[in-house]
């Protein structure tokens, strides 16, 4: 079955109830399980440290998921009796749920402040979760980083133009409603929008709960200028560089390091990379195997027309 393929390619062990077994596996999707009375029977029930966390509601290829999120949201108030003993919940739910049809899967996170499915493009590994149980109860105000941006500090706005200032709180605001899940900055030429970009990613790593940007290039020689504007800027809190904080990388044939908080890269490379094509001469041709193992919580592209919030 084409789900029980990608549950296996995130590293989850799918089993079946009789044959159960947590202990050989830090995360298990058991197949077919009896919720309580009335909750009906789950297709995934899954496990993380031996704990449930999370269902899956599987549809066949080409169902409309937002139609059947009534239905794992069953689920995951539906544990029998046992399964309760040996559970994470939030606020008496199962937080991590799932709609699969095997060409599109749909995901809600129970610890956002306002949690709604959206769509991924691949299902989360266990370590993935179970970081994010971590994060939940280090910080249960602000477990995620959909919840950390609605808390952020005042910007310093001593060493930014008007114009950057506007960007920079428009971004701001935009990741704290949540209404879209991209964003348009418009800045004339020579306004400084790469600074701008450097000082939103400096905010967003430090206080807003990103672990990850990837930031987008046309042209390869904009990839290295873009590296030296990291390089040489100065936080303005305690005045070190930002790469004294944060790792700052090119993609190489090494791949995606686990270290790196940025990564830098053109469009076309990651273009070519998602398509399963040749990366050109033109662009490190030494990077055509590279397929990212681990997500980035934003992209960066410093010229992108199509947009759903404007400044």
């Amino acid at each position: 079955m084409l789900i029980d393929r990608q549950l296996a390619d995130a590293g989850w062990s799918v089993q079946d109830k009789k044959s159960l077994n947590l202990i050989a596996h830090q995360s298990v999707s058991c197949r077919e399980v009896v919720m309580k009375a009335g909750h009906g029977r789950v297709d995934y029930l899954l496990y993380v440290d031996r704990k449930v966390v999370g269902v899956i509601e599987a549809k066949p290829e080409g169902t409309t998921l937002s139609g059947v999120e009534w239905q794992s949201a069953v689920y995951a108030n539906g544990l029998p009796a046992e399964a309760e003993l040996k559970s994470i919940t939030v606020d008496g739910r199962l937080p991590f749920v799932f709609e699969a049809s095997g060409s599109e899967t749909h995901f809600t996170n129970g610890y956002d402040p306002h949690p709604r499915a959206r769509r991924i493009f691949n299902f989360p590994t266990s370590a993935t979760l179970a970081k994010q149980i971590r994060d939940a109860e280090a910080e249960p105000d602000k477990p995620t980083w959909r919840a950390k941006v609605q808390h952020l500090p005042p910007l310093d706005e001593a060493p930014l133009r008007p114009a950057q200032i506007t960007a920079i709180n428009g971004i701001e605001q935009s990741l704290a409603k949540q209404h879209h899940d991209r964003s348009l900055v418009q800045m004339a030429t020579g306004a400084g929008k790469t600074y701008t970009a450097v000082t939103a990613a400096y905010r967003l790593l430090k206080f807003g709960g990103f672990r990850r940007i990837l930031f987008l290039v046309d042209r390869n020689n904009l990839a290295a200028q873009t590296i030296a504007e990291f390089q040489n800027y100065r936080t303005p809190d305690d005045g070190r560089r930002f790469t004294e904080l944060y790792n700052v990388d090119k993609l190489t044939s090494a791949g995606m390091l686990g270290s790196s908080h940025v990564i830098v890269s053109t469009i076309q490379r990651v273009y070519s990379v998602l398509r399963g094509h040749d990366v050109t001469e033109g662009d490190d041709p030494n990077l055509d195997d590279f397929v990212p193992d681990a997500p980035v919580t934003v992209t960066y592209s410093p010229r992108c027309h199509p947009r759903r919030s404007t400044w």
